[in-house]
This record gives C-alpha cells, sequence and structure tokens, in this order.
C-alpha cells in the first residue's frame, strides 16, 4: 500500500510539473476535470432525463407479504419497503453512499445490509428494523461480503478479510447479538460461505481459485474442520449453494462435464451427483429454493436474455413457469408461504421494475412502476443480436442498437467492451447506450469477445494467460465487419470500455489506432505488471490466476509485450480517461501513469477524477457529470453537431 501511494503521489507532482503539458484544470463537486472540454447547459438538460430514469430491484420478501426492494430517490440506490402490487415506496435507508442490496432475516421484520465509505469496498453490516434502529455486526477495518442466513435467521455466516491479505476467513455471529461474532474458519486464499445446514451446526463452503477452477467443503462450526464436497480429482467451477430436505445433500450449479453451469443435487453421506437438467443448452446463473425444499427457480441465461425456469427438485421436471418479456433478471426470491416468487427484470426499453408470480395461478403481478426520467420509451432502441466472423473462423456474439431516426448519411459507431473479462454484456436497459443513439445518432455495438461468460467455459477460457491479445483480435475483426455495413462509416468509430474492458480499448488503441477516431477508457489497466503489484492484497492472487503471475519470467515478458504503457506511441487518436480516486481494484495509479505518458507524447487527453468513487460511478450527479462528458468527447471525434 505504502508503495502503491509514493506512486501515485510521484505521478500526481509529475502530473503538475511546469515541464508538461498542462491543460485547464477544475473542479466542480467531487470531480476534476483535467483537459476536457466544458459541457455546454443545452447537452446536460438533454442528457439529464436519462440518468433520472430509475430502477426497482427485488431484494426480499418480509414476513408480512411485503417486499424490500433497492431503488433511488436522490443520489443514491437505498433500499424501501413496498406494502402490495402498486403500492407507495416507502425509504428505509438514507445514506450519501449507496446500498445496493439487503437480505431479510427469516421470520423476522428485520434486515441485514451493507454499505462501504467512497467506493473503497471496505464493506460493513449492519442488522436493521423497519424503524431504523440498527446494529452494526461486523469488525470496522475489514472487509465483508456473501453473507447467509441459516434458516431460523439466528445465525449469520460471512467472509472477512484484512486490508493486504490475501486470505479470507469465515466469520460467525447472530444477527441479534453481534458480541457472539468469531472467526470460525482462517482460511487459505478466497473463501466465502454458500449455505448455513439446517441444524446450525456447519455450512457449505466454496474455495475459488480461478473463475474456472473452485472447491467445495462442509465446514464444522465447532472445530473448523472441512470435509469436501464433490468431485476432487478434477477441476469444477461451482456457483450457488442450499441445503435441501434435512441438510443431507446440497444443491449447486456445476460445469462438471458440462460447457454450462447447470444444477445438481450433491448427496453428502455417498458423495453421488445427480443432475437436475442433464444435456442442457444453456447455462445458468443462480437459482432460489422454495421454504419446503421441493422447487428450484434457475435463472438461466439463453443469449444474453434471461429466462426463470422451475424444476421439481426431486425429479428435475421442468414445471410451469412465467413467460417474461425479453430482458435480464436482476433478482428473485420466493415468499415465505412458498406460493410466490418475487422477481425483478431490465429490459431494453423499460429501466426495471419488480413483479410477484403466483405458482397456483400462474399470474404475473406489476409491483412497481419505475420512472424513465420522463423520456417516451418509445424512443429507446431494442437491440439485435448478430454474430461476426473473426481471425481463427469463430462466430463473435454481439448486440447492435440501430437508431430509428432518418439518417443524412452512414452513422457513427461506438463500440462498448465489457469488464470482467468474465463477464457478459446483456440488453439491459442502458441509459447510457440509449442517449449515445438519440443524441450521437450513433449505431452502438456491445459484443461478448472470447473470455466473455455465457457461451461456454471452452469460450470463456480463449484469452487465458499468454492468450490475452486474441479478444483483442476480435475488436480487430470487428472493426472489419462495420467497414462491411452500408449503414455504418468506418472513419467514425470509437471504443468505450471500463476496468478489464478499459485495457481492452487501450490495447485496441494500440493496435488499430488508425482505425479508431476516438478512446473512452474508464479505470483501466495500462500496465500488467503494476496492476498486479498495487491491486488491493485481497484480489491479486485471485487476479493472477485469470491473467498470469507476473512473477514468472515467462509470463512477465507477455505482460511487458502486450501491456497498453508499452504502445502509447501507437495511440495516436484523442482520448478521455475517468478514474475514482478510491478505486481498490485497478488503482488511480494505472490512469495517472497512462495520461502522463500521453501527454509527454503531445497527446489529446481528457481526465477526470471523482473524488468520492471506487470502482464505478455510484453517485446520481458524478454519472450525469461524466456521461454528459462522454458524450461531449463522442461528438468531438465523431464529428456530431
Amino acid at each position: 500500500m505504502f508503495r502503491t501511494l509514493l506512486l501515485v503521489a510521484a505521478l500526481t507532482l509529475a502530473f503538475a510539473t511546469p515541464g508538461l503539458s498542462e491543460p485547464e484544470r477544475r473542479t466542480v463537486g467531487a470531480i476534476t476535470y483535467d483537459g476536457a472540454l466544458p459541457v455546454p447547459d443545452t447537452l446536460r438538460t438533454a442528457l439529464a432525463p436519462y440518468y433520472n430514469a430509475r430502477s426497482a430491484m427485488f431484494e426480499g420478501w418480509l414476513p408480512d407479504g411485503s417486499m424490500l426492494i433497492v431503488t433511488r430517490f436522490g443520489e443514491t440506490n437505498q433500499i424501501h419497503r413496498v406494502a402490495r402490487p402498486g403500492g407507495d415506496r416507502t425509504q428505509l435507508t438514507f445514506f450519501s453512499e449507496p446500498v445496493n442490496a439487503a437480505q431479510v432475516l427469516p421470520g423476522a421484520a428485520r434486515y441485514l445490509y451493507r454499505r462501504d465509505v467512497g467506493g473503497a469496498e471496505y464493506y460493513q453490516a449492519w442488522v436493521r428494523d423497519l424503524a431504523g434502529a440498527e446494529t452494526q455486526l461486523t469488525t470496522p477495518g475489514t472487509r465483508n461480503e456473501s453473507f447467509v442466513l441459516s434458516r431460523d435467521g439466528k445465525l449469520a455466516a460471512w467472509t472477512q478479510v484484512t486490508p493486504g491479505d490475501p486470505n479470507y476467513d469465515i466469520a460467525l455471529a447472530d444477527p441479534a447479538n453481534p458480541s457472539t461474532r468469531r472467526i470460525v474458519l482462517e482460511g487459505t486464499g478466497v473463501v466465502a460461505p454458500l449455505a448455513i445446514a439446517p441444524d446450525g451446526k456447519s455450512a457449505l463452503i466454496k474455495r475459488r481459485h480461478s473463475v474456472s477452477w473452485s472447491q467445495l467443503f462442509l465446514l464444522d462450526f465447532a472445530t473448523g474442520a472441512l470435509t469436501p464436497v464433490g468431485p476432487q480429482d478434477r477441476r469444477i467451477s461451482y456457483e450457488g449453494g442450499a441445503f435441501i430436505g434435512d441438510g443431507s445433500s446440497v444443491v449447486v450449479l456445476s460445469d462438471d462435464r458440462s460447457e454450462h453451469l447447470l444444477p445438481v443435487v450433491i448427496s453428502l453421506a455417498t458423495g453421488a451427483v445427480r443432475d437436475l437438467d442433464p444435456g442442457a443448452r444453456w447455462g445458468a446463473e443462480g437459482f432460489t429454493i422454495s421454504p419446503d425444499g421441493r422447487v428450484i427457480a434457475l435463472t438461466v441465461n439463453e443469449e444474453g436474455y434471461s429466462t426463470l425456469v422451475l424444476r421439481d427438485l426431486a425429479t428435475g421436471a421442468r414445471l410451469p413457469g412465467p413467460t417474461l418479456p425479453q430482458g435480464v433478471l436482476t433478482g428473485a426470491g420466493f415468499s415465505p408461504d412458498g406460493a410466490h416468487i418475487g422477481l425483478s427484470l431490465s429490459t431494453s426499453r423499460s429501466s426495471g421494475d419488480v413483479w410477484s408470480y403466483d405458482l397456483r395461478s400462474a399470474a404475473l403481478t406489476r409491483w412497481t412502476e419505475s420512472e424513465t426520467g420522463g423520456l417516451d420509451p418509445r424512443t429507446f432502441v431494442e437491440p439485435a443480436l448478430f454474430r461476426y466472423p473473426t481471425f481463427d473462423g469463430r462466430q463473435i456474439p454481439a448486440f447492435i442498437y440501430r437508431p430509428t431516426s432518418p439518417a443524412t448519411g452512414k452513422r457513427p459507431v461506438v463500440i462498448q467492451i465489457h469488464g470482467g473479462p468474465e463477464g457478459q454484456e446483456q440488453p439491459s436497459f442502458s441509459p447510457r447506450r440509449q442517449s449515445w443513439v438519440n443524441q450521437l445518432g450513433a449505431a452502438v455495438i456491445i459484443p461478448n469477445v472470447r473470455g466473455s461468460t455465457g457461451y461456454g467455459k471452452t469460450y470463456e477460457g480463449l484469452d487465458n494467460a499468454a492468450k490475452r491479445e486474441d479478444s483483442v483480435k476480435d475488436i480487430g475483426a470487428l472493426l472489419d465487419w462495420v467497414a462491411t455495413q452500408p449503414d455504418l462509416d468506418a472513419s467514425r468509430v470509437a471504443v468505450v470500455g471500463q476496468s478489464y474492458g478499459g485495457y481492452m480499448v487501450l490495447a485496441v488503441a494500440g493496435h488499430y489506432s488508425d482505425r479508431l477516431a476516438g478512446v473512452i477508457n474508464l479505470y483501466g489497466i495500462s500496465n500488467w505488471i503494476t496492476f498486479l503489484a498495487n491491486t488491493e492484497g485481497y484480489r491479486r492472487d485471485a487476479r493472477r490466476a485469470e491473467y498470469g503471475d507476473e512473477r514468472d519470467p515467462a509470463m512477465r515478458a507477455v505482460f511487458e509485450r502486450i501491456s497498453p504503457l508499452a504502445m502509447t506511441a501507437n495511440m495516436t487518436k484523442p482520448m478521455m480517461v475517468f478514474q475514482g480516486a478510491n478505486d481498490p481494484r485497478v488503482p488511480r495509479s494505472e490512469s495517472e501513469q497512462l495520461v502522463a505518458k500521453l501527454r509527454t507524447q503531445g497527446a489529446d487527453v481528457w481526465y477526470l477524477i471523482a473524488a468520492d468513487e471506487g470502482h464505478g460511478i455510484a453517485k446520481k450527479a458524478n454519472q450525469e457529470a461524466v456521461r454528459a462528458t462522454e458524450v461531449m468527447f463522442l461528438k468531438k471525434v465523431l464529428g456530431v453537431k
């Protein structure tokens, strides 16, 4: 950490040195703008409605049949209660920092939530009642996540890590009495609880080695002993977990002998594995179990779109389920009586709302009506799914948003590349993309290059380690595809990406700058070696498993070759860079060393830094400001008036 602070301080000093390029600097609110043109009031006014749009996400059922949801009625997401379908939303938390999730304590009108400060991701957790009385559950100065609750609500287990420590611990406490908090496992690597056994004496936990390899164990709370669960002779990826019946079996998502994560039941006594959906074409992303343990509701990803699939846990037989609009599920959970499933869904034309599905009547009932900021949803564009060929003959999936308004010529193009790398662009509501379509008249393309999730583990592993730049070639192939489209202008293409997607756009700029008009890099990795040295200690080993280990001479040589900081001489087009000052994942030094080097070469760089953000942009005022500057930058580089 001390080394990181020294590097940031040195770069900040260099940034202000008279010998370097010194574009205009100004600070407005929490954001410092360095070299960026001011945004006219007319453009701010035109863009404001996009960020006034709200969404609602299902979080859980309270014992009286009301729901907890997350939505925003100010600067940040907070917890709200909705008593009935169409009822008023009653705000329960009122913090300047976002509260993005809540878990209802079984049988109680209380819930557990977590929050951090300034996006630093050192999450603390509190237990709160509906009147606002709360108690802190976690230890100050630690990072806490992956909370699970026992069936009776009398135990909470979670993972805890301290600054700089790569080894996570498992903590346990009675939520009503934080003084009972204790460490039940001093872990090795990244471990997290998945579920507490019905008798409250043990938990199913996962040790994550990489995105493609994890292990399951049964943790005995009294002794700390770990008993392996499931096959141990091969590498398997697991997600989720729940005990079923009397606790003699668990259900998890597993990719064992499959390209996708599929639901399986594992006997704790014999180790026998029973597939609930053998040979499924599409993988599941998550699941929830009915209170009586008879039904599993699976969130299945079909080409980026979500479906909710219900199955009988005893037989695996598919049960009747809801027919949902094309979109992306953001939450699902059974009511305490098991008669309803609460869910939330975002589509390209609706910002996201909460619904309930009645398992007996098959009725789908809308609970919230989220506003779209005063914009007419009919102006929003529905993306089209397509595939394009790449260098090795594969077909790369992507979505394209084509404007419906008349065009006077070929349209400019904005390519947005997701982070992860094991992420996936999906057709959920995006005010940012819709503003690019409507305010720029641009076609927006969101590709899922190799390394993306949702298309099988073979595809997901195609960019690992030394193959990292193969995914960059997939963007080169997309530029080729754009050039073949009669309505798209291959001379006016900008690339946008954040986090790992920020690395991608920098690499694209390093290899294909002559085919770009501009680049927007949000908290992207500029040097793999300094990134791995300076990312938070609790993340480092997990990142090495995905990206490669810089301590290995052969891998270090690859990093030295493919790091964007080594390619800045080729980055000849204007660039906008955004960074959260408190980012623990991709530290501020990654952006500052890039900006400093580009400016010594005379490059046109707009640099924005938010003092109260981390890995992302959580606060509404900052979102509006950064997104408006993005549109201003895109107008300039794409030649849009």
